[in-house]
């Protein structure tokens, strides 16, 4: 499974369309396909995951209990807008309309990866975000490092 290292500015161009980093491309599995799906996600801004990676997420929401109003909303606000993408013969992804206007996008944006997928923001958008929270870092490491027995404790 492939998992992604690095933040890359992006710019689109006049169709909608940006370059997938180089540096993205190099961590892609050996065999891995140039299809991707992309999804409306938290705080505004896009995530794209593999197709395989997909898949697996996929296949745990299918499991999931419609019978249940919550998972109902929760499907239907986490699938909104989901859409199957293919680079074209130069790398470039195009990003749909509704999808780069929930997140901002009209020319910069910042690819950034996080592990198993890549999230997509809007250059202003993300920066604003990594100034406001900053401050809560040391704060979320002690959250989240708890939750799993702490596993940076011998870092």
């Amino acid at each position: 499974m492939t998992s992604f290292l690095g933040e890359y500015e992006v710019a689109f161009d006049a169709k909608g369309r940006f370059l997938l980093p180089s540096g993205i491309r190099k961590q892609m599995a050996e065999g891995d396909g140039a299809q991707f799906v992309i999804k409306r996600d938290f705080e505004n801004c896009l995530t794209i995951y593999p197709i395989d990676t997909w898949k697996a997420i996929s296949d745990k929401l299918n499991k999931l209990n419609d019978f249940k109003p919550a998972v109902r909303e929760f499907k239907r606000l986490f699938l909104n807008g989901a859409t199957v993408v293919d680079l074209d013969s130069a790398d470039r992804m195009l990003v749909p309309k509704p999808l780069q206007e929930y997140a901002g996008i009209k020319k910069d944006a910042v690819l950034v990866a996080q592990g198993n997928k890549l999230e997509l923001w809007d250059k202003d958008t993300y920066y604003n975000y990594l100034r406001q929270n900053a401050v809560n870092m040391s704060r979320l490491a002690e959250e989240v490092a708890n939750d799993f027995g702490n596993p940076f404790e011998n870092l």
